[in-house]
């Protein structure tokens, strides 16, 4: 999802991206302007560009900007996706550099392309590593399907980190042909950690198991996480209309209803303003999801007034803009039309899945000719896929 957020560094020039990138951090006015240029670089297209990441990612340094360059690098050179940044990544994986190391492997992975025997041995030769390492070259194996380190990967399965363990059993499930695996990453999504359920989320998208999609659109973690997740699952199917049950599933997962959801690892909320508020500021979703759930249990002229004191205190909190978005429309409060039609023309990176809950709510508040251009524009061009869906959805229900 970084390329969501490219428009952050649009800021800076692809030359001024070259230069900062070529110089020594110490004489940059601020140093961690040649890291910037790292993740710059991975938005642009041209040879020169391609090439001063892959100097830089084959470089190693003792300098910690030099070093988050390189991590940002090898990073970058995944978003481009250019075959020839292969063997710079696999020799990445080599270091002792930990989130080098997982930025290689995961590029290695958005490449998409066979490694031949000596490319496997080095990747499988990762495993030996921190834990975050070990879950980062699991995925690699189970993303690309790569069997020859089955075994060690199947002793990972038994790991006390979920983490590793997860990313093992994901393997298992999609490489191996063993669904039966997918019943502990289930289990996971109650966890009452959060981290621990989004670990989950992601492990069932590498599994491929449709089986488990009902459970996973339950999960209250990010929505943009378990959409991404899903169509991973669906594969093509998302986008089939003639799969009612895989058509239905998205839209659940789309509209994403708080009410819907698996809330049962945290408290509920009283429906009072001062118990809300709180709620949907924690880091964990299952308790912003609870607070929503307060919010939309509230009598209408009480949830009125919280909308408003919400958006002119925590608006820009794009976490809250999105629940705003999204319980204006689940409640049908006509009065605040306006901010969904702010929060669908919203163009800020961090508001993308405000403008997917703006589109549902233009349905549930019958703003589509009101604002049917700017869903056909984004059923047609938008980048993102929960947000380009969501669009078309949304129009074909007229």
């Amino acid at each position: 999802m970084a390329e969501r957020f490219d428009s952050l560094f649009a800021g800076i020039s692809e030359a001024d991206a070259l230069r900062y990138i070529a110089s020594a951090p110490e004489t940059l006015d601020n140093p961690g302007l040649k890291y910037l240029a790292a993740t710059r670089l991975g938005a642009c297209h041209s040879e020169e560009s391609l090439a001063a990441l892959m100097r830089i990612a084959a470089t190693v340094h003792s300098n910690l900007y030099d070093r988050i360059a390189r991590r940002k690098a090898l990073e970058a050179l995944g978003r481009r996706k250019d075959q020839r940044s292969l063997p710079v990544l696999i020799d990445a994986l080599g270091g002792d550099d930990e989130p080098a190391v997982v930025n290689a492997a995961d590029a290695i992975a958005r490449l998409a392309i066979p490694l031949n025997d000596e490319q496997s041995s080095k990747l499988s030769q990762a495993l030996d590593g921190p834990d975050n390492q070990r879950r980062a070259v699991i995925q690699t194996h189970c993303r690309l399907e790569i069997k020859s380190a089955s075994e060690a990967i199947r002793r990972l399965s038994l790991e006390d980190n979920p983490l590793v363990a997860g990313a093992a059993l994901a393997y298992r499930a999609r490489v191996l042909d063993e669904p039966e695996a997918t019943q502990g990453l289930v289990h996971q999504l109650d966890d009452a950690n959060a981290g621990r359920r989004r670990a989950a989320v992601i492990d069932l998208g590498d599994a491929h198991h449709a089986a488990t999609l009902e459970a996973l659109i339950r999960c209250p973690v990010s929505m943009p996480l378990r959409a991404k997740s899903a169509l991973n699952i669906l594969g093509d199917r998302a986008w089939q209309s003639s799969d009612s049950q895989a058509q239905g599933l998205l839209e659940q997962l789309l509209q994403d209803d708080p009410r819907e959801l698996n809330l049962s690892m945290v408290e509920p909320v009283e429906s009072a303003a001062e118990a809300i508020e709180p709620r949907l500021q924690h880091r964990d979703e299952a308790q912003q999801y609870a607070g929503a759930v307060g919010l939309l249990q509230m009598k209408r002229d009480v949830a009125l007034s919280l909308i408003d004191h919400l958006r002119q205190n925590l608006g820009s909190d794009y976490g809250v803009h999105y629940l705003i978005a999204n319980s204006i429309g689940l409640l049908g409060l006509s009065e605040r039309t306006d901010a969904v039609v702010e929060a669908l023309h919203e163009i800020g990176p961090q508001y993308a899945k405000s403008r997917v809950a703006a589109a549902w709510s233009c349905r549930h508040l019958q703003l589509i000719e009101s604002e049917r251009p700017l869903l056909e524009q984004l059923a047609s061009e938008s980048p993102w896929l929960p947000l380009k869906w969501s669009c078309m959805k949304v129009l074909r229900k007229l």
